[in-house]
């Protein structure tokens, strides 16, 4: 008897097939001009505290606009800025997927970077790409290994993943913070940072002249990796099925404790590899407080992409252009740049409600 290609339990197979009507279909992006209206009805409604602050909202948009798009390095800067959302929404969704409320991204990122930096500054002669690659993948198991921690914590103790990972963040920064206070930290520095790395260990550009790294490729081919893993694998009908209902994949044989330990370490490895990435592709050092919070938004991409592998780079590049343009529209009109997290959130809210009007649709 021939194994079931989902499962491979020969025992499986009929009761899958009969499951697998029930998984709810892949996010369709014919949804995705609903999202540009909501986007746009949430610039419209921002418009409103620009007003009150006493600024031309369209001078402001402006801005933002200009500082995004206005010139190819306004652009690199941008993308590079996409990179680490991109990367870790992509994990974040795959949580999501499979119910797993993954919220530790940041601290996961941060201890990605933390030893990615401690590899980087310790390659010694290794080649460069062995070095970079070498680092690369110590942010990586870094990353699996401190969400596994939440993961191990819910399956051993049943203590839910959102407590353990909110808690598992803080901790992670901390941890970045006390080693660049201690052996990492440069001398003499005005700043806790560590000594800058060797230029060999670093990430190549993908143009002469701009700072755009190679980070990005390897981000969108993580998407598409993820978007095939979900769509196209056994582990990812596992998951979705786990997402789907806990007691149709326990019917079908399906490990509660493998789907949970699995997304949580391929998750956390993917915000490990973004914290890797960050440092050595734009600090080539390791800074306190680098990931400036691309862990907290990328639940936010996730959230907007519908949990959808490949539907998270645009909602990531949409995060990241937003956030260049606001230091330009804080430069140059005088907003304060926290008013871009107040469009982030309109965004969400109004895109969210524009998915709920989808379902509402699809049920009738």
């Amino acid at each position: 008897m021939t194994k079931n290609a989902i499962t491979g339990s020969p025992a499986a197979g009929p009761r899958l097939a009969r499951l697998s009507l029930a998984l709810p279909a892949s996010a369709s992006f014919g949804s995705f001009g609903r999202a540009v209206l909501a986007v746009l009805l949430a610039f419209a409604v921002a418009a409103i505290p620009i007003l009150m602050a006493g600024k031309n909202p369209l001078v402001a948009y402006a801005a933002l606009i200009a500082g995004a798009f206005g010139s190819l390095d306004n652009i690199a800067f941008a993308l590079n800025k996409s990179t680490p959302y991109i990367l870790s929404a992509v994990g974040v969704a795959l949580c999501f997927r499979a119910k797993i409320i993954n919220i530790g991204s940041e601290g996961q990122i941060a201890v990605g970077g933390l030893a990615a930096s401690y590899v980087a500054l310790n390659a010694g002669n290794l080649p460069p790409f062995a070095a970079v690659a070498l680092a690369l993948c110590a942010g990586m198991l870094a990353g699996a290994l401190w969400s596994g921690i939440a993961a191990a914590i819910r399956l051993t103790r049943g203590v839910h993943e959102v407590l353990s990972t909110l808690l598992l963040n803080f901790i992670g920064v901390l941890l970045v913070s006390a080693a660049l206070n201690g052996s990492l930290g440069e001398p003499g520095a005005g700043f806790p940072q560590s000594p800058l790395f060797d230029e060999s260990v670093g990430l190549p550009t993908l143009f002469p002249g701009y700072d755009l790294h190679a980070g990005l490729l390897i981000a969108l081919a993580a998407a598409i990796v993820g978007q095939i893993l979900l769509w196209r694998t056994r582990f990812g009908f596992r998951i979705r099925l786990l997402g789907g209902s806990q007691s149709a994949a326990a019917y079908a044989g399906v490990s509660f404790a493998g789907g949970v330990m699995g997304v949580m370490l391929l998750g956390g490895a993917l915000a490990g590899l973004a914290g890797g990435i960050e440092v050595l592709g734009v600090h080539a050092r390791l800074i306190e407080g680098f990931s400036q919070g691309f862990g907290f938004t990328a639940v936010a991409v996730a959230l907007l992409a519908a949990a959808e592998p490949l539907a998270v780079i645009p909602a990531a590049l949409f995060f990241g252009f937003l956030r260049a343009g606001a230091l330009a529209m804080q430069r140059d009109v005088g907003m304060p740049s926290s008013l871009v997290d107040v469009i982030q959130g309109l965004s969400i809210v109004f895109v969210l409600c524009a998915m709920g009007l989808d379902n509402r649709h699809q049920r009738v």
